[in-house]
């Protein structure tokens, strides 16, 4: 089985640090966010990744090159322009021959994988996302009120969360034809699109964690926190 990475976004949200980097560079801990990645992918024994490229992609080929030094085998499905999720996945085509792994380049998961791929292959799924608990704390008061004005509730910084999606799925090659070739795409959309056409859509829910560095205070909070795992490892 082969994993797909998707490593192309401008990561807009993550400026300044990205406008040196592509964002699955940036470093967590003493290594870029990719590697955790990969070596994350040969510890679940997938060891064939594509990483699909785009802005700055020529930085992350230079670093993995054909993945040798790590013991994996890497290819690159490259992208001119912006392409969304699916449209980048979609760029990978070519280079899929059946079931799949897919991931962010944003996000790495620390959970089995293999539990997922039994649940993927018991339902029969073209696709099957991974989810996880997640929660946090709103800066805010939340505050009820009637029609007229009357305060009937007053939540002072609650906690709120649920089930997410984590950036990880597992797919059939067969899932990409919900996705058009060459323009910009939102995995949400292909996901909206095969649902609508009555396929096999399936979730997992996952008691894995997840380390996203999305944005700037996300990443810095994930750095702080890998740094201080580090420092507990004798």
């Amino acid at each position: 089985m082969k994993a797909v990475v998707l490593a192309g976004g401008l990561g807009v949200r993550l400026r300044p640090y990205t406008l040196f980097a592509p964002k699955p560079m940036l470093p967590l801990g003493d290594r870029p966010l990719l590697e955790h990645t990969i070596e994350w992918l040969k510890s679940q024994g997938i060891t064939d990744v594509i990483i699909a490229t785009g802005y700055m992609g020529k930085v992350i080929e230079d670093y993995f090159g054909d993945g040798s030094d790590l013991g994996v085998r890497i290819e690159y499905a490259r992208s001119r322009r912006p392409l969304g999720t699916a449209g980048q996945l979609k760029t990978a085509e070519h280079m899929i021959e059946g079931r799949f792994v897919l991931l962010y380049g944003d996000v790495l998961p620390r959970a089995d994988l293999r539990p997922m791929l039994e649940f993927h292959e018991s339902k029969g799924a073209l696709a099957t996302m991974m989810l996880m608990k997640y929660y946090t704390r709103i800066k805010y008061g939340l505050v009820e009120a009637a029609d007229d004005g009357r305060l009937l509730r007053w939540n002072e910084k609650p906690e709120v969360g649920g089930w997410v999606n984590v950036g990880c799925y597992v797919m059939e090659k067969g899932f990409l034809r919900y996705i058009p070739s060459g323009v910009p795409y939102g995995m949400d959309a292909a996901f909206r699109s095969a649902m609508e056409a009555g396929e096999p859509i399936y979730a997992y829910r996952s008691e894995g964690t997840f380390i996203d560095i999305g944005d700037r205070e996300s990443y810095l909070r994930a750095n702080r926190e890998f740094l201080r795992e580090m420092r507990e490892i004798p």
